[in-house]
């Protein structure tokens, strides 16, 4: 599984993979963490909105700060290239190629 993984990643040592999964453990907890708070502020702390719209929200809310992380986070251990790849393609998925087009 970890070598199909790596010849997917294009991932050269076990310590690199090792790395990457540090890398988004660390940015899925601080953007948990961070989202809560920011959801909170935008709706309010007394809203009675419906759990499911709250959810959706806190979704529209999570999903930037995690890509932002993760790129943070990436150059901090030194898998910056890697992660940027990551994105780029995240984006692209939901339509924000453009933003990487030259």
């Amino acid at each position: 599984m970890i070598k199909k993984l790596k010849e997917r990643w294009g991932i050269k040592s076990n310590f690199q993979i090792v790395i990457i999964f540090i890398v988004f453990g660390i940015t899925g907890s601080v953007s948990a963490y961070f989202s809560g708070p920011l959801t909170e502020v935008i709706i309010g702390s007394n809203s009675e909105l419906h759990w499911l719209i709250k959810l959706l929200i806190r979704f529209i809310v999570l999903t930037p700060i995690y890509q932002v992380l993760l790129l943070f986070f990436g150059y901090i251990f030194f898998q910056y290239k890697f992660f940027f790849k990551f994105v780029k393609k995240f984006l692209s998925f939901f339509g924000f190629g453009f933003l990487f087009r030259n």
